[in-house]
């Protein structure tokens, strides 16, 4: 049987520093709305603060259950890509994280392989499919 494909992966580094996050806030989830200048840098958002519209898209799950939502807006630019989620030095704008350090996106091309597999998966959930 072939991987699931994912188009939402992590990276070591930013595992951990998410076990840290629901450890210090419970349950979180990443929200990328579109506004950020260079749309690399996803909110990490307690579940509890978290707003999600009817037209955000889950592009995937990360460990612990954390969902990964974008706007729509940014779905239409992302939606040929394939996103790994890391971390560098220094504050952004989510939910405080430990160790001084902000979550960002890294992005590629999804493969022609991937794409024809999250062709097949059907279209994905969206914030309206959340809340039916």
């Amino acid at each position: 049987m072939a991987p699931r494909t994912r188009r939402v992966e992590i990276t070591d580094r930013a595992r951990i520093v998410l076990r840290r996050m629901i450890e210090q806030h419970g349950a979180v989830l990443f929200h990328q709305s579109g506004v950020d200048r260079d749309g690399s840098a996803p909110r990490c958002l307690p579940i509890r603060e978290a707003r999600i519209g009817g037209a955000d898209v889950l592009l995937g799950t990360l460990p612990w259950h954390t969902e990964f939502w974008v706007g729509a807006e940014q779905y239409e630019r992302w939606k040929h890509a394939h996103l790994t989620l890391d971390v560098l030095d220094g504050r952004g704008c989510s939910a405080e994280t430990p160790e001084d350090t902000r979550f960002v996106i890294k992005s590629r091309l999804l493969t022609d392989e991937e794409a024809a597999a999250l062709a097949d998966g059907g279209p994905p959930r969206t914030g309206a499919d959340r809340l039916a």
